[in-house]
């Protein structure tokens, strides 16, 4: 019986969530596509190309859940507030489509 080495024992699960991400639905929102849009456009409060942005979420104009795409064109800068407002909004509308 082959004794196997923890490393080799998560091996396998590793393969499986390389290929789960790999085959994400369309309406999945990409990590790296947001922090490119953080890199292309500063965080309003700390001029941040990367990391936090205190105050602020990057928003879909058009959310995924009426049919936009994740990607950059369709990304912007909201306050905390104005993107809750707005996806209240979204979901009651989109949702019943």
């Amino acid at each position: 019986m082959e004794r196997r080495t923890r490393a080799s024992c998560w091996a396998p699960l590793a393969l499986l969530l390389m290929a789960l991400s790999a085959a994400a639905a369309p309406g999945d929102r990409s990590r790296a596509l947001r922090a490119e849009f953080q890199r292309t456009n500063p965080c309003p409060s700390t001029g941040a190309r990367r990391g936090a942005c205190p105050g602020y979420e990057v928003d879909h104009r058009e959310a995924l859940i009426c049919g936009g795409r994740d990607e950059l064109a369709n990304l912007q800068w909201l306050t905390v507030e104005e993107q809750r407002a707005k996806t209240r909004v979204e979901v009651k509308l989109c949702r019943s489509r």
